[in-house]
C-alpha cells in the first residue's frame, strides 16, 4: 500500500501568465501558494491481472487502453503500468473549483505511481511529468503553474521562462509576514463549478494570434505579479489587497467568461464589507473566491454567507508532494 498527498493552490499574483503562447515569447511570472487541502492517492497491488480505479465512479478494465479516466489512463501508460494494480483518489475540494486540483491530483496519482516502481524523483521531474501529460499528450490548454506550486508547495515565485524552464523560489517574507498573509486571506467557494478549459481555450488562441488585447493584459497582469512579490518582501500586506482588486479589474478584460453579474455581485458586496481586493481563483466564471482583508473578517464573512457562499480556513502548506504511507513489499 502506498498513500500519497499534494496541495492544491491559491494564486497570488501574476495568474495566467505561464501559458506557453505567452511565456514562450515574452516570458512568465507569478506567485502562488499550496494551502493544505490535498488530492490523495491510494496504490496497492491488485490479486487480479486487471486494473480497479475508485473516483467519483469505479472502474474495472483488463486493459489500460479502456480506462475511461484519461489521466489515470495517460499517466499508467506514460510509467508503463499495464495491469495489477488499484488506485483510489480521494480530494479535500471539488472539481472545477479554480484550485488547481486537476493538476494536483496527475502530481499525487504520478508520486504514487513511482512509488510503486521504487523510483524517486525531483520535485522538478514530478511537475514536469505532470505538464508533459496534460498539455502534451492530452492537449489541456493550461499552464505550469499549478503541477509547479503542487510539486514543490509553500508560498512561491516561478518565474518561467522563454525556453520552458521554470525556476522556483520561496518568497523572502518574515515569519510575521507569512502569518498576516494567511490569516487575512479569506476563501469562500461560490457553488458554481466551471471548467477553466473554455476561458483558457480562449485566452490561449488570441496569445498565439498576438491579440493585443490579450497580450497587454497578460504584460499588466505580470507587473502585477512582479509588484506583489516586492510588496511581500517589505511586508506590505495591504498594498497586496490592493493589488488583488487591480488584478481581478485587469483580468476581467481576458474574457466575458472570467466574471457574471452574481460574481460582480459578491466583489461588490466583498469591497464594501471591509475586503481590500479578491479575485476569483483559476480562470474565472466560478469556483472559489480569495479575498485580502485586515479588519473584521466576521463582518465580512456574514456578508458573504448571505450571498450564499460558503467559507473554508485554510493554513499554507510548505511540503508540496509527499509519500505519506511507503508499504511496498
Amino acid at each position: 500500500m502506498i498513500i500519497s498527498k499534494a496541495p492544491v493552490r491559491i494564486s497570488l499574483g501574476g495568474g495566467g501568465t505561464d501559458l506557453r503562447s505567452y511565456y514562450s515569447k515574452y516570458g512568465g511570472f507569478l506567485i502562488a501558494g499550496a494551502i493544505d487541502k490535498y488530492v490523495f492517492i491510494s496504490a496497492n497491488k491488485r490479486f487480479y491481472d486487471s486494473i480497479r480505479l475508485s473516483y467519483s465512479q469505479t472502474e474495472i478494465i483488463n486493459s489500460v487502453d479502456e480506462i475511461k479516466h484519461r489521466i489515470f489512463r495517460e499517466a499508467l501508460k506514460f510509467l508503463n503500468m499495464n495491469n495489477g494494480i488499484e488506485l483510489v483518489s480521494i480530494a479535500d475540494v471539488p472539481a472545477n473549483c479554480g484550485l488547481g486540483s486537476s493538476s494536483c491530483f496527475t502530481v499525487s496519482l504520478l508520486n504514487a505511481l513511482h512509488a510503486c516502481k521504487r523510483q524517486f524523483i525531483s520535485q522538478k521531474q514530478l511537475a514536469e511529468e505532470a505538464c508533459h501529460i496534460e498539455i502534451d499528450v492530452m492537449g489541456e490548454p493550461i499552464g505550469k503553474q499549478d503541477q509547479y506550486i503542487s510539486a514543490f508547495g509553500g508560498v512561491t515565485t516561478l518565474t518561467f521562462e522563454r525556453d520552458g524552464n521554470v525556476v522556483v523560489e520561496p518568497v523572502k517574507m518574515t515569519e510575521e509576514a507569512l502569518d498576516e498573509l494567511e490569516r487575512n486571506i479569506l476563501l469562500f467557494h461560490t457553488g458554481i463549478e466551471r471548467s477553466a478549459s473554455e476561458i483558457l481555450s480562449e485566452q490561449n488562441e488570441k496569445s498565439k494570434r498576438d491579440a493585443a488585447e490579450v497580450i497587454e493584459t497578460l504584460n499588466q497582469i505580470k507587473k502585477i505579479g512582479l509588484e506583489t512579490k516586492k510588496a511581500f518582501e517589505r511586508g506590505d500586506l495591504d498594498r497586496f489587497g490592493e493589488l488583488l482588486d487591480v488584478h481581478w479589474q485587469t483580468k476581467k478584460h481576458l474574457s466575458k467568461k472570467v466574471s457574471s453579474g452574481f460574481i460582480d455581485d459578491c466583489y461588490e458586496t466583498a469591497m464594501r464589507n471591509g475586503a481590500l481586493g479578491g479575485k476569483i481563483m483559476g480562470a474565472g466564471g466560478g469556483g472559489f473566491f480569495m479575498f485580502y482583508c485586515c479588519e473584521d473578517h466576521a463582518k465580512l464573512i456574514n456578508a458573504l454567507k448571505e450571498k450564499g457562499l460558503k467559507p473554508m480556513r485554510f493554513r499554507f502548506d510548505f511540503e508540496g508532494a509527499k509519500i505519506l504511507v511507503n508499504m511496498k513489499r
